[in-house]
């Protein structure tokens, strides 16, 4: 199957969704990508969730544009940056959030990856139960600058049919029919988080932060 025929299976926005390209100095070290420089996009995020969901569409964002805060127009140095996560690594979303945020920051908690003679460790850079006022929050290793990051969904609120037809679907009541509208209406909340409101600061808020 080649790329073009693998992508048709995800709906159209995916490859319209932003894109955030960085730096891995491991990759390079490895010759994995020419100058380490590796390009993500939410189709690859979708793969490792295993689902596209508001949640992990949320989790993308405030993702880039914590990153775009961090960097403004440098390359993000992929291993080189701590990710904060609010609350516990088993709460609600917390790990969808994390695993999105550690797929494009090399973040790892104390299982990753420890490095090559005592360089480019990605262990405990994940860390969980961090007091802030964000979902999240991004540091940089070699500068110490921080900022967190939140997410209002209720800006892409599901629209009244979703309402209806979501009660159905979860107990297995829904019809054939009924199931690909769910999925349409499921998808198209995401496709408006990713496009339309894909630099909303209502939806996505990005604010300094103190780490420590």
């Amino acid at each position: 199957m080649n790329q073009s025929t693998f992508e048709q299976n995800f709906p159209s926005f995916f490859a319209e969704a932003p894109a955030v390209t960085v730096r891995d100095p491991l990759a390079q070290f490895l010759g994995a990508a020419r100058g380490g420089v590796m390009e993500y996009r939410y189709a690859d995020a979708v793969r490792l969730a295993g689902h596209s969901c508001p949640t992990v569409a949320g989790a993308w964002l405030m993702t880039i544009h914590g990153l775009r805060a961090l960097y403004g127009d440098e390359l993000p140095v992929r291993g080189e940056i701590e990710v904060f996560m609010a609350d516990a690594r088993d709460a609600g979303t917390t790990g969808v959030v994390a695993t999105v945020a550690q797929l494009v920051t090399g973040a790892a908690p104390e299982t990753g990856f420890h490095g090559i003679g005592g360089r480019f460790g990605r262990n405990d850079l994940l860390h969980f139960d961090q007091p802030m006022q964000g979902e999240f929050g991004l540091r940089r290793k070699d500068t110490g600058t921080a900022v967190q990051v939140a997410l209002d969904a209720s800006v892409v609120p599901w629209p009244n049919e979703m309402r209806l037809l979501l009660p159905k679907a979860v107990s297995g009541q829904a019809s054939p029919d009924e199931l690909q509208r769910f999925g349409e209406l499921w998808q198209d909340r995401v496709r408006q988080m990713l496009i339309e409101h894909a630099s909303d600061t209502n939806l996505v808020r990005v604010g300094a932060w103190a780490a420590n």
